[in-house]
């Protein structure tokens, strides 16, 4: 089964990435994996500090996840699943690429305000010519309508 590979963070793109994920699945009967990468900054204190960060973290993660699966449970019959990686999330996303052959498609909501499409979009976009899988870029002022009229 082909799956749709996302992003999951606090950008406000991030939703339409979703989205889009989630029609194009349900339409081509394939699946969506949702992948959370956890910065290492986010860990630089004592070890017992970092570990309850890491905890806390992973657990507002599986949180915000269960939102976007009950949705894509109820609306569209998937049952997306779950990926938490900690490190950059570049390599991580490109490591996820690699360690699961079914992912086939990676989708990223573009930012925006006038810094521009965002730091994920920038930096795989730079890459796109030697990744093995295409990316879809979702801009993020795109209405939930016109999503769904071109998923």
């Amino acid at each position: 089964m082909r799956k749709f590979l996302v992003v999951l963070d606090d950008s406000r793109e991030c939703l339409n990435a979703m989205r889009f994920a989630a029609l194009r699945a349900s339409h081509t009967g394939g699946g969506v994996t949702i992948l959370s990468v956890i910065p290492p900054e986010e860990f630089q204190h004592w070890i017992g500090v970092a570990d309850i960060m890491r905890a806390e973290a992973r657990e507002r993660i599986e949180a915000h996840f269960e939102v976007f699966a009950k949705w894509m449970r109820d609306k569209h019959g998937l049952n997306p699943e779950l990926v938490i990686r900690e490190g950059e999330p570049v390599q991580e996303i490109l490591a996820q690429i690699r360690e699961d052959p079914e992912i086939g498609v990676l989708v990223l909501g573009a930012g925006t305000d006038k810094s521009g499409p965002g730091p994920l979009v920038t930096q795989m976009s730079r890459n796109s010519g030697n990744l093995p899988v295409p990316i879809t870029i979702v801009p993020g002022a795109m209405s939930k309508e016109r999503l769904e009229a071109i998923a």
